[in-house]
């Protein structure tokens, strides 16, 4: 058992909740790395941290506010870590943490998805289906008109439909399918036992969606599928009321996620709900307000979908609080029974009487069987002509840009060098949307490259990429909050492994005015020195191609599918923006390094598909500050002195940017909304 820190136990409630907190967003940063690294990467151990501090969540303060996601969360690691090692024990530890839910937080809104999925468990993955029944036929009893239910009389019917065949000694798909995962998972079983790292091999016929993740603001949101190998997708839109879809073809839903919705509430996203409305075939349905566009993308290793939705800012705060509008039916499907107006998710703490069972439950299952009814209007709205495994794009409406709020009152302006001034034209002599209109830059967010496992480069003498270019981002992350004024938002500010695709949706979330991912090079050339700057765009340079898949890590993406995504995104006006921010970068780089330091060359300034910078809603770039496999550079490298040299003039190049634009947003005075979020 875990043990709780005796200084734990002398706080009080409120310090306690509080700690709580703190542990929750620790343990949540930990299962955000974990989710980011291949299956064969993962260790039993790893695994094991994560769920530990999830659990001194509700260790340190049982009635926190995060203490029944925190269960819920141990439960879908242990039932991950499951399929991951083959751990039979590893699942029956899940059941166990979804009865512990049920019995110390009956009230939760997880409640009844923990009995279901109790169900799925035995029936899926413990082949145990006498257990699986009963958990179904629990379900039914207590919970007769609740969304899932439909999925519980289904899985029922499969079970008889099962057990059937086997006394007939007819194989079905489905047992077919199901022999073929407990085959892999004893394989897995084995490798572990005998000291084998755990196979990247999915785990049945059909590869499964194993997690969602979703980052959100006002006006964007980005969702990650988590996926055990490449899959084909089709994405669509249905009107009246607005959703997004997407269909992932050949796929199976992990057990933990069946039928499971996401109540996201957050800017125009107010719901993600999946479904396996049929065998091989899985269904993302995004529901949402105001959508002006959306793409997709599939990275590898690990597997997983990115879709990013663009949407217009609420014009009222109070608007986010408001239940969402009543739900219209789709078109294709039968009316089985009165429709009636959706409630909010849940049921109340307390359980009707069996012979009265509760209207909310029928009420919202009745709204929710339409996930797996999104069908007749969705092909004339389609985003994909057929199913593909490339990137696509939707433009729903045209975008209305919000006018800057410079136009109500002047605000206060740093002392110094940031003065309200005019916009200055580009070096090119243009002058954009951002300086046509004023803007200022207000929040950075500053991106120290690599991290955790991640070490990235390591140089002749041992030397880290990973450390050397965190050390630069708190230094430069100091002078720009100092000097500038501005707010500075770490990607991270320890050594933590951060997913690609979570460091761009830091970045959005936080409504940054600017991005810079900071790296270190490499060669096989040890005589190769210089500095560059890159900024996102496609091209046919075979070195900017050779660093962008190397920073990437994703050696099993084709250069090609990367170009095709950044084609797609890469034609907005924020490119034209982030080139001048990198020459601005590059310049001051090499005038701030080149002094004393013979041989050092400017490489210039580049464009390259990163997938760090794919989605960014500001000018961002990636500047690779010196090649830490050059044995005299690595040297320097390792010095204080040249790193705060580094610092120092990465900031002149972005302070030679800022000075171009309208000036600074103070850092004291953005809004209190927006102070709250970026803490």
């Amino acid at each position: 058992m875990l043990a709780v820190p005796a200084s734990a136990k002398r706080l009080t409630v409120q310090q306690k909740k509080q700690a709580a907190l703190q542990h929750y967003e620790k343990a949540e940063q930990m299962r955000e790395a974990l989710n980011g690294r291949p299956a064969a990467q993962r260790s039993k151990a790893e695994y094991t941290k994560v769920i530990n501090a999830y659990r001194r969540v509700y260790y340190v303060a049982p009635t926190s506010s995060k203490a029944h996601e925190s269960v819920v969360a141990v439960a879908e690691l242990l039932a991950d870590m499951g399929r991951t090692f083959g751990d039979k024990k590893a699942f029956e530890d899940a059941i166990g943490q979804y009865e512990f839910l049920r019995k110390e937080y009956p009230g939760s809104r997880y409640r009844f998805d923990a009995l279901f999925t109790e169900g799925q468990i035995y029936a899926e993955d413990l082949d145990d289906a006498a257990s699986a029944k009963a958990k179904f036929e629990e379900f039914l009893k207590e919970h007769p008109y609740h969304r899932l239910a439909a999925d519980a009389k289904k899985a029922l019917d499969d079970l008889a439909a099962e057990a059937s065949a086997k006394k007939k000694g007819i194989k079905t798909p489905k047992q077919k399918d199901k022999e073929q995962a407990q085959a892999a998972l004893a394989e897995r079983a084995k490798d572990t036992r005998e000291g084998n790292p755990a196979k990247p091999e999915r785990t049945g016929k059909y590869p499964l969606v194993t997690g969602i993740r979703h980052w959100s603001t006002p006006d964007y949101t980005r969702v990650a599928i988590d996926l055990e190998d490449e899959v084909k997708y089709e994405a669509g839109r249905i009107p009246d009321p607005d959703r997004i879809f997407f269909d992932l073809h050949g796929t199976k839903l992990a057990s933990e996620l069946v039928g499971k919705t996401f109540d996201v509430q957050d800017g125009f996203l107010r719901r993600i709900r999946i479904a396996q409305y049929q065998i091989g075939e899985t269904r993302l349905v995004l529901d949402v307000d105001d959508v002006s566009d959306y793409s997709a993308f599939l990275l590898p290793n690990p597997y997983r979908l990115i879709v990013d939705i663009h949407g217009k800012k609420p014009t009222q705060v109070v608007a986010k609080q408001q239940p969402p509008a009543e739900t219209k039916p789709a078109a294709k499907e039968p009316p089985k029974e009165e429709k009636r107006a959706p409630v909010k998710e849940g049921e109340t703490a307390k359980q009707p009487p069996a012979a009265k069972p509760a209207e909310p439950e029928k009420k919202k299952a009745e709204e929710e069987r339409e996930v797996a009814a999104v069908s007749g209007p969705a092909v004339e709205l389609k985003a994909t002509e057929k199913p593909t495994s490339g990137p696509t794009f939707e433009k729903v409406a045209p975008r209305e840009r919000e006018e800057t709020k410079s136009a109500k009152g002047k605000e206060k302006q740093p002392k110094g060098e940031f003065q309200a001034t005019k916009a200055k034209p580009t070096a090119g002599g243009e002058r954009s949307l951002i300086r046509a209109l004023g803007l200022k830059i207000g929040r950075i967010v500053i991106d120290a490259g690599h991290g955790g496992h991640d070490t990235g480069t390591i140089g002749p003498r041992g030397l880290q990429e990973k450390d050397l270019v965190l050390d630069v981002a708190l230094r430069l992350g100091k002078l720009v909050e100092q000097r500038m004024g501005a707010e500075v938002v770490y990607t991270r500010d320890d050594d933590t492994f951060i997913p690609l695709e979570t460091r761009t949706a830091i970045a959005n979330k936080e409504e940054a005015d600017l991005f810079l991912s900071i790296h270190a090079n490499s060669s096989r050339d040890e005589s190769a020195r210089g500095i560059e700057t890159y900024y996102l765009n496609f091209t046919s340079s075979a070195d900017a191609l050779e660093v962008a898949a190397r920073e990437n890590a994703v050696s099993e993406s084709s250069i090609h599918e990367l170009q095709d995504l950044v084609k797609k995104i890469a034609l907005q006006e924020k490119i034209e923006e982030s080139r001048e921010l990198a020459g601005d970068v590059q310049h001051a780089l090499h005038a701030g390094l080149s002094p004393k330091n013979k041989g050092l060359k400017d490489r210039g300034v580049k464009k390259a598909p990163f997938v760090v910078l794919i989605g960014a809603n500001m000018p961002s770039i990636l500047a690779e500050i010196s090649f830490v496999s050059n044995p005299t550079d690595e040297k320097k490298l390792m010095t204080p002195d040249y790193r705060q040299k580094i610092a120092e003039s990465l900031y002149r190049g972005m302070a030679k940017y800022v000075s171009g634009l309208a000036g600074v947003k103070v850092a004291a005075k953005l809004p209190a909304k927006e102070k709250e979020d970026g803490q």
